[in-house]
């Protein structure tokens, strides 16, 4: 197997696996007139869709979006869909394709493709790897009257190697056992029978396709679309259990650049092709191609909302302790045990112990006769709700029978407070056990910013500071998709610690050996025109011995309220140090917030060590972060980057309530694509994956990757650990809002 293949494999099957408050009279009974909204709303978001794969397999095609061989259909994915597919063909081509279903009509693809002998390097025909984004939308979904209707965009800011458009309408009949498809393409699929445009009636551009420029890719080309010659294309799939599905199509594709190159002999319009499920979430296709070739593709479903370990495997969390009324016990509800140098430090032990137990860390605590202030870190719980509602379980065991008021701060790791909420002990007590909790809690809970609590009487836990934390492992540095290669890595070991004397304030560093790898193994010269802030990247891979990674102390902060603060000095990550400042305004309850950062920094030595190059850098950037809802949050950031470039990255992200994140970015800054060289723009996909979601044990680890069709110096940024935003969202609503429905759990 050639070594491509072998990692494009290994590299499928990776990616496969404002202010809120309550009035004094907010009860239990008026929680119940408005829970039934908050709860049918929480219930919908984590409530688990229907799996449409119970009615057998849905094929994906050899580009990998749903289709039929070449061809495309117009049914979509469920929503939230992730399909990761590698197609392999016996002319040795290749491709490895991530599709996520972004909204139930709307889907998005990047491919990574790998051709012999295709572009000419040097005089000769070589091997290609190029990189492409699809985008498909789908205008009419099916019903019993009328087929679904899909428009689709196939290699847009690619080198336009697969460059199509298509709009295609797809059928089912015998209960869906049978489906036709029918559609007219353009581009690639406007090469076979091809006859004119027929939106030249609209206008004579249509008329003409420009040709074909691989360039250097990565720009989005507007002057291809739906142009040229079009071509009609169509077939039939047919579900024979609910494992087996067959296809037959005609292609419109005539593979005219293949064809050219002695890659391919397309003898016949015609496809042939059996789906079979191998489980759920894996399928095998086989194909007969134009009479000529043959071709496999293996396919790999997750969706971020159904675990494979369904909902958890937590423990039970500890009953909410009902108080004996005030009559039948009037000693436990006295009001003079504040200040008692016997029952407030018992208190807060047996608190702090029984939190421990529950993965929650006690920080500090403010004890009044009919209130109380804990302050506590999750150490366990990936949802926020889930910790709280833990909290406030274990407080109503512990915390004398006077308090009615639970006033509940979750901090960071550096002990910075998000938002207080406000909870009535008597709600917790009369709501845990009826049907529509979750939302009637959520009704009667107050939040608050903590930074406008008054400090007096808090009282920190003796251990809560200094704190001492480190690590030993292996790791891996991962790079995918690089013009030469599918993927690249460098195994290592490394140490991390931590170390924190007081709230806020925080050291911490990083030691690591290489043990082997390819990540240096970069020939290609870059021909930067930029400064060369992260093309030299191979340089840094080549160290020997042990490196430090970073090496740096950073002060987090509350400026007020509504506002958050960092500085941070030292190595600040493997390539570059210096200086980094950053202010964060997000107001408890708003979906917006926004930050300011400014860096001064110089880049470090390749050997790992400490000392530094001349190259010197100043970057700064206004950001601003909305939260739309739907789980789909924007960031924009503008200012000046690394190079010394300016522009603006625009992300989009969809998350869920469990923690998956999949999101997508895109920089432009003032530099020409001709500077920017190879790519054009900066560009890419981001994923995150909660451990829990793998394993169901509760974990707040996370795991990601970020996939860039190529790393260049413009639009490069700095890469700061402990950057606000992402260390304080989840500690006040919106964000801890999200998966309310596991406050009881």
């Amino acid at each position: 197997m050639p070594s491509w293949t072998r990692a494009a494999f290994a590299t499928a099957v990776s990616a496969a696996f404002g202010l809120t408050t309550f009035g004094p009279t907010a009860t239990a009974q008026v929680a119940a007139q408005v829970a039934g909204q908050v709860t049918g709303q929480i219930t919908g978001q984590i409530a688990a869709p229907t799996d449409p794969r119970a009615a057998g397999v849905r094929p994906v095609n050899s580009y990998g979006v749903p289709g039929l061989i070449d061809v495309p259909t117009a049914q979509m994915q469920p929503d939230a869909e992730l399909t990761t597919s590698m197609t392999l063909l016996s002319n040795e081509s290749g491709r490895v394709q991530l599709a996520f279903q972004v909204t139930p009509r709307l889907q998005a693809v990047f491919r990574y493709s790998t051709l012999p002998d295709f572009l000419l390097v040097g005089g000769d025909l070589t091997r290609t790897y190029d990189r492409s984004f699809d985008l498909r939308y789908q205008l009419l979904t099916e019903t019993a009257r009328r087929p679904s209707v899909t428009v689709g965009i196939q290699d847009i800011g690619g080198t336009s190697l697969y460059a199509a458009e298509y709009i295609v309408a797809t059928k089912s009949f015998m209960d869906g056992r049978l489906t036709a498809t029918g559609g007219i393409g353009w581009g690639r699929l406007g090469t076979r029978g091809g006859f004119s445009n027929p939106l030249g009636a609209l206008s004579d551009k249509f008329e003409t396709r420009p040709d074909l420029d691989f360039g250097r890719g990565g720009s989005v080309s507007t002057d291809q679309l739906f142009r040229g010659d079009a071509a009609l294309f169509g077939g039939l799939q047919y579900r024979v259990g609910d494992r087996l599905t067959l296809a037959a199509e005609y292609s419109s594709d005539a593979y005219e650049e293949e064809e050219l190159r002695g890659i391919l002999d397309p003898r016949t319009p015609l496809n042939f092709a059996a789906t079979y499920r191998v489980r759920d979430g894996i399928a095998l296709s086989g194909y007969v191609l134009h009479g000529a070739e043959l071709g496999v593709t293996l396919r790999f479903d997750i969706n971020p909302r159904r675990s494979p370990t369904g909902s958890g495997t937590e423990g039970l969390a500890p009953p909410v302790t009902v108080r004996p009324s005030r009559a039948e016990a009037p000693a436990l509800w006295t009001t003079s045990w504040p200040g008692d140098a016997r029952v407030e430090p018992a208190v807060r032990s047996a608190l702090a112990e029984a939190l421990d137990e529950q993965g929650i860390e006690l920080v500090a605590t403010k004890l009044e006769a009919t209130r109380a202030e804990i302050h506590y870190r999750n150490r366990r719980w990936g949802v926020e709700a889930q910790a709280l509602g833990r909290t406030a379980r274990v407080a109503s065991g512990i915390v004398p029978a006077s308090v009615e008021t639970f006033v509940l701060v979750p901090v960071t790791e550096d002990g910075i407070p998000g938002a207080a909420a406000i909870v009535r002990r008597s709600d917790l007590e009369a709501l845990e056990n009826r049907p529509a909790g979750a939302g009637e809690i959520r009704a009667v809970t107050g939040f608050l910013d903590a930074a406008r609590l008054p400090g007096e009487g808090l009282v920190q836990q003796e251990d809560a500071f200094p704190r001492f934390r480190w690590s030993l492992g292996p790791s891996i540095d991962l790079g995918y998709f690089d013009p030469d290669s599918p993927i690249r890595y460098d195994l290592g070991v490394t140490l991390g610690t931590s170390w924190q004397p007081l709230p806020g304030l925080r050291f911490e560093g990083g030691l690591r050996q290489s043990l082997g790898g390819n990540l240096d193994d970069v020939t290609r010269e870059t021909g930067s025109r930029l400064p060369r802030v992260r093309t030299d990247g191979p340089e840094f891979a080549r160290a020997d011995g042990v490196v430090v990674t970073h090496l740096t102390g950073n002060y987090l902060f509350r400026a007020g309220p509504a506002l958050y603060g960092r500085v941070s000095a030292g190595l600040l990550e493997r390539q570059f140090g210096g200086v980094s400042a950053e202010m964060l305004f997000k107001p408890v309850g708003s979906p917006l917030a926004i930050g300011v950062e400014l860096n001064r920094v110089k880049q470090r030595d390749f050997d790992g060590g400490f000392g530094f190059r001349d190259l010197e850098a100043t970057t700064g950037f206004v950001t601003g972060y909305l939260q739309h809802g739907n789980g789909f949050m924007s960031q924009l950031d503008v200012g000046q980057y690394l190079a010394g470039d300016r522009g603006a990255t625009y992300t989009l992200t969809r998350e869920f309530e469990n923690g998956w994140r999949v999101g997508a970015f895109a920089t432009k800054t003032n530099i020409s694509s001709e500077e920017f060289g190879e790519g054009s723009f900066d560009k890419g996909i981001r994923l995150q994956i909660p451990l829990t979601w793998v394993t169901g044990e509760p974990s707040r680890s996370r795991g990601g990757l970020t996939l860039r069709p190529v790393q260049r110096d413009g639009g490069a940024r700095l890469g700061v650990r402990s950057r606000l935003y992402p260390e304080v969202r989840d500690l006040s609503p919106p964000d801890l809002e999200d998966g309310w429905g596991r406050f009881w759990r």
